[in-house]
């Protein structure tokens, strides 16, 4: 049997097992720091350490670590990495350079169990949940891809990747504590968006816990039966009970919320769609991510016209509600928003 992930242990298991030891406590944050801040590879390279622990080390961990199996490159410079899971489950990562900034797509599932009907992922089904060191691994080979690549580290997280984030949320949390800390990445939660389909539960307890990230609600019908239809979730996490936990959100963090919304042609895209949307973005301060709708071959969906997607966003605007056009980046080697679940996914299923 493959012994434990050493990054599956939380800071205060750590210590408890160095402390067993007899070892001095600053050890634990030289390990931590190695685990952490430097995504060591193997306990040889921790050279600040004792051998003694270090062979101690071995003897009861190893690394279960992300190996690149496939990494595809836009024409308009996203990258798209698969990467194979130490149990041989794939899961996909996306690289956005743009202009002086570098955004990682994080993955939080091996698939998805949710069923939205427009989204690739969604093909692939439920497998399991990543682990907290295998997100962490995403975001470390990212960043160290972006300096590489682009001259500078990745300046945004996000957790829009395949899965749903909060129904794996102590993994998640933990992952977010890692990046955040000094001791970790260090990069401000201030850079990090969560995107839910509305797991209500999840987020009262993100306000609860005070992680104060940025929150995105996968919307994309303002409308509840339609909803419904689009998204399986809505069927026990109607809107109403959403709202009711971004206002929580909001009030426990005074964050924004973001609102995103992709524009389907002749589905949710009429003024009255529209309509529905400022109705229900008015309840909470907001902005709204208007999202055009990238193809692919698991849905028979179709993006709204431009005379369309203007005057829908013209509506919105008219209503002095925030509202942006976003065109995802990556289309072109299925990387993009919803496309999550390439020929490499689908085969490990």
């Amino acid at each position: 049997m493959p012994l434990q992930d050493i990054r599956s242990l939380n800071e205060e298991q750590l210590s408890e097992w160095v402390v067993a030891l007899n070892e001095k406590k600053f050890r634990v944050k030289q390990i931590f720091e190695h685990l952490w801040k430097h995504n060591t590879a193997s306990f040889d390279e921790m050279n600040n350490l004792p051998l003694s622990l270090r062979d101690a080390l071995k003897k009861d961990f190893s690394f279960h670590k992300l190996s690149i199996i496939d990494k595809q490159t836009s024409k308009d410079g996203s990258l798209k990495y698969a990467f194979q899971l130490s149990d041989n489950q794939i899961i996909e990562t996306v690289l956005i350079p743009s202009n002086r900034r570098s955004t990682v797509c994080v993955s939080s599932q091996v698939g998805c169990g949710l069923a939205c009907q427009f989204c690739a992922t969604a093909h692939l089904g439920y497998k399991r949940n990543l682990q907290a060191y295998e997100m962490f691994e995403q975001i470390f080979i990212a960043n160290e891809e972006s300096k590489l690549l682009f001259g500078y580290p990745i300046t945004n997280i996000v957790w829009m990747g395949m899965g749903e984030p909060l129904l794996n949320y102590e993994h998640v949390v933990a992952c977010i504590h890692y990046v955040s800390s000094p001791k970790g990445l260090g990069m401000s939660k201030s850079r990090i968006t969560l995107s839910t389909s509305g797991i209500t539960e999840g987020i009262r307890r993100l306000a609860d816990d005070d992680i104060k990230i940025h929150l995105a609600l996968s919307l994309h019908s303002a409308h509840n039966e339609q909803r419904s239809t689009l998204m399986p979730i809505n069927k026990t996490k109607p809107l109403s009970e959403v709202a009711n936990a971004l206002m929580y959100y909001h009030q426990k963090t005074k964050l924004r919320i973001s609102i995103e919304y992709l524009l389907l042609e002749s589905v949710n895209d009429s003024l009255e769609h529209a309509r529905m949307l400022a109705r229900f973005c008015k309840q909470f301060p907001v902005k709204i991510n208007l999202i055009e709708y990238n193809t692919h071959p698991y849905s028979n969906f179709k993006p709204s016209n431009t005379k369309q997607t203007i005057a829908f966003m013209d509506y919105l605007k008219s209503k002095n509600l925030i509202v942006t056009l976003r065109q995802s980046k990556g289309k072109d080697i299925a990387a993009a928003c919803g496309q999550l679940a390439n020929q490499t996914g689908m085969d490990s299923k």
